[in-house]
């Protein structure tokens, strides 16, 4: 959650320099740059100066790298102790050179605005305040300092800007419609939690963020379910998965949302497991149209046993208490529970395998890498096997389907028909070449549909009996 941090080192000396500069562009006269702020409803004009970039600080509470800051949890644990400290402003500054999905990988997005800096300069100015603290802009004083800038123009909010006001004028400049770079998934979502933590309402945070109250919802949902995962992953040495390891999942996360909003107020059980085994492949990076193979139908054919093992199947309590209520309510049933257990056993696995601590030793993450290997190859049969019944089924309704189809253009023939009589507009020579090609289809489908059949249906036994009859050939 959003936290305030202690002012900078030399916090007032620094201030006091601000304030004369401001002064100094007030007093010269001329053509004044300003930069528009969005504040309490209102709007404000702060006046812009040139600051030195070497005396400037990455905003550490910025929603720009919120959840990558989990990708290191020890340099994030530093940074949490002292923001200002030249170990914790050098991996803000590791971050927002960055890949958002992959800490580990230098951001394409960044060497464009690098490029772009170096070849027309700085455009538009940053924001900070009076302490020195970027507020927007941090990303840019990354790039303008590895092309060896000394300074850069920034406008400076009011000395009365709480970090309350930081955060808020920081996701305003953001939500802007001419905002160039978004932030990436995870962090709008921590974006939407702090808002509602200030108690703002669901109508309130979905207009600003221009998405629409139910979309809010699920992502309150998403980021929810990820926190749970997040805890559930956690080993005895207290490593579990990050925010960031979730960022390239959005798509996969919103539709599995969608699918246990169907099915849970239809089967409960039935929308935990999906949810356990949908979450289970979303973490072994399947793609979203693999994930989709694990739907109702997987369920209907057994598919799961092909992943859930019997690690969870002793017995299950039938009802769990509520300490200090005396209540009791129904227990996870067992199929829930063994999905849970083959879920968790994955999250730590997977936990471990992308822990950089050391402790775990090469052995340790080799049997973590095993788990996730088998529990890959498991998923890939069962979801290849999903494939070939969906393509099965789907060819066995097709047929019907499209006889379905032709019952309906020939239900609007009716009515076209009585149209055109009406208005002495039917062309009957063509409407009867249409008729004998009706005579020949109905031929051939049923010289198909009585093959095989020694006992057909009413409906095929009918067809037979109607092309059978004379005349009819």
């Amino acid at each position: 959650m959003m936290r305030e941090f202690p002012a900078p080192p030399r916090a007032a000396e620094f201030s006091e320099l601000v304030s004369k500069k401001v002064d100094e562009v007030k007093v010269a006269g001329g053509t004044r740059e300003t930069v528009t702020v969005d504040w309490n409803g209102q709007q404000a004009h702060v006046e812009v100066i040139d600051l030195q970039l070497s005396s400037l600080f990455y905003n550490p509470s910025t929603h720009r790298i919120r959840a990558q800051r989990s990708h290191d949890p020890e340099r994030d644990a530093a940074l949490e102790k002292d923001p200002w400290s030249a170990e914790s402003q050098d991996y803000l500054q590791f971050l927002l050179k960055a890949s958002p999905a992959d800490p580990n990988l230098r951001d394409k997005e960044f060497d464009t605005l690098k490029e772009s800096l170096q070849q027309f300069g700085q455009n538009d100015p940053g924001l900070v305040t009076r302490h020195g603290v970027l507020v927007n802009g941090n990303t840019r004083a990354a790039a303008l300092r590895e092309l060896g800038e000394q300074s850069m123009r920034v406008g400076v909010l009011p000395a009365s800007f709480t970090w309350a006001d930081i955060n808020a004028v920081e996701l305003s400049l953001q939500l802007r419609k001419d905002h160039r770079r978004d932030y990436s998934y995870i962090n709008r979502l921590i974006a939407m939690e702090e808002q509602a933590a200030l108690g703002r309402t669901p109508e309130q945070i979905a207009k600003d963020f221009r998405i629409q109250v139910r979309t809010y919802h699920q992502e309150r949902w998403i980021l929810s379910t990820i926190r749970e995962l997040i805890e559930r992953s956690r080993t005895g040495g207290g490593n579990g998965l990050r925010l960031v390891d979730w960022e390239g999942a959005q798509e996969r996360l919103k539709e599995l949302q969608r699918l246990y909003v169907k099915l849970e107020t239809v089967d409960r059980d039935q929308a935990e497991v999906l949810k356990e085994l949908r979450l289970a492949a979303i973490l072994l990076n399947f793609s979203k149209t693999d994930v989709r193979h694990i739907n109702e139908d997987f369920l209907k054919d057994g598919l799961e046993q092909r992943l859930i093992t019997g690690g969870a199947s002793a017995a299950q309590p039938q009802s769990v208490s509520i300490p200090g209520l005396g209540l009791e309510v129904p227990a996870a049933s067992s199929a829930v529970a063994e999905a849970r257990a083959m879920n968790d056993e994955i999250l730590r696995a997977a936990a471990v395998v992308s822990s950089e601590t050391p402790a775990i030793g090469d052995e340790g993450k080799a049997a973590a890498q095993d788990v996730l290997d088998s529990a890959k190859a498991a998923f890939d049969g069962a979801i290849e096997a999903a494939g070939r019944n969906t393509r099965l089924r789907k060819r066995k309704q097709l047929a019907p389907a499209r006889l379905a189809e032709a019952c309906a253009s020939i239900d609007q023939c009716v009515s076209d028909l009585v149209q055109a009589r009406t208005s002495r507009s039917l062309d009957e020579e063509a409407f009867d070449d249409a008729v004998v090609k009706l005579r020949g289809s109905l031929l051939k489908l049923a010289q198909q549909a009585g093959r095989g059949l020694p006992q057909p249906g009413d409906g095929v036994a009918w067809l037979l009996e109607a092309v059978s009859a004379e005349g009819f050939r």
